[in-house]
């Protein structure tokens, strides 16, 4: 997958995105300092999410609209309420987006509905990201697809047969340049809920590129991700996870970004190929391996025994694997203690 000039898949390090979503708590310039903190902490990519109460749902009542999980973050607060909390107002998109082009980030957002997307092509958006509470929305995934431009679908609670609708209909509009993310559609989610295995199988089965849009605490999940396929890992980011926006319980401070960012590139780079043997940077160690040393002087035709050696670093004497079959052999020389001993020093090694 290629974003601009940046390449995504397993030969390259991983793509990180940082999302804001309702993190600003409804202030411009808590959205601007986020921004800010991104690029501080080596982050690329910027993400927000487009859509306002009334595109998302309904202003009622009724207890369709009210949120109901005793599990859930934002209580019993209706639906239109939590969104209106949570929405990017759309007259700030074009302050964010110069900002971040000023900063040299690349920014897009996830749309929630066909108007949100004929708003952003306003903006000149470069990609798309589809939440997964929209895999199902096939009119928005159409309006998406018809643009053209790269996208990023998160999968969440979508069966293997939503996920291939969904690329079905990118790839009828002729989009190659699509990934797709593993994520758990819970906030926040739990670690044994995060199945990253399926990362390998989605590769596996979808031929493309895959990463984690991750909501669990701390960033081990997506570490783990790496290892398995992942070349995109998604985190929501806050100021402070104390501070009451909505998303924040389950997002990353930027100290925490930064340690992602590095971390990551780390993980990435630990997969490399499969190896036995030392490696190149290991070759100077070898000398730090045992070998056998003689403790004792010892004359021509003397033989050996054990409490004339030992077993010690370092490593340029006979190899330990000879300890036992040098014992009462015969040296041919004379020689002193805290040398290594050396196959030429008996004569059964060189007897054909």
């Amino acid at each position: 997958m290629k974003i601009k000039n940046i390449k995504i898949g397993l030969n390259y390090p991983p793509c990180i995105i940082a999302e804001i979503s309702g993190n600003h708590n409804q202030s411009l310039e808590v959205a601007l300092n986020l921004i800010d903190k991104i690029k501080e902490a080596g982050i690329k990519f910027v993400k927000i999410q487009t859509y306002t109460p009334d595109t998302i749902t309904l202003n009622s009542n009724k207890k369709d609209f009210l949120i109901n999980s005793k599990h859930s973050l934002w209580g019993k607060k209706k639906l239109y309420d939590l969104y209106k909390k949570a929405y990017t107002p759309w007259e700030w998109h074009k302050i964010i987006f110069k900002k971040c082009k000023e900063l040299n980030l690349i920014c897009f957002s996830s749309p929630f509905d066909e108007t949100a997307v004929d708003f952003l092509e306003e903006l000149s958006v470069p990609l798309y990201k589809i939440a997964s509470f929209e895999v199902t929305h096939i009119p928005l995934i159409k309006k998406i697809a018809a643009t053209k431009k790269p996208v990023i679908l998160s999968t969440g609670m979508a069966t293997i047969k939503e996920i291939r609708n969904a690329i079905k209909i990118l790839e009828s509009y002729g989009s190659k340049n699509y990934a797709i993310l593993k994520c758990t559609s819970n906030y926040p989610a739990s670690p044994k809920d995060s199945n990253i295995l399926t990362v390998k199988d989605m590769r596996q089965k979808f031929k493309c590129e895959v990463g984690i849009s991750d909501h669990t605490p701390g960033i081990g999940v997506a570490l783990s991700s790496i290892a398995f396929g992942a070349s995109i890992i998604e985190k929501h980011i806050t100021l402070d996870r104390n501070n009451g926006a909505v998303d924040s319980k389950f997002s990353l401070e930027p100290d925490e970004f930064k340690l992602l960012n590095i971390e990551t590139l780390r993980a990435w780079q630990s997969i490399g190929k499969i190896k036995y043997g030392p490696t190149k940077s290991e070759m100077p160690s070898l000398k730090h391996r045992r070998s056998i040393y003689l403790v004792n002087d010892l004359n021509k035709g003397d033989k050996i025994k054990k409490e004339d050696i030992k077993v010690v670093r370092p490593s340029t004497g006979l190899e330990p694997i000879y300890y036992e079959k040098i014992i009462n052999k015969t040296v041919n020389r004379n020689l002193k203690k805290n040398s290594p001993l050396k196959k030429k020093y008996f004569n059964f090694f060189n007897k054909k």
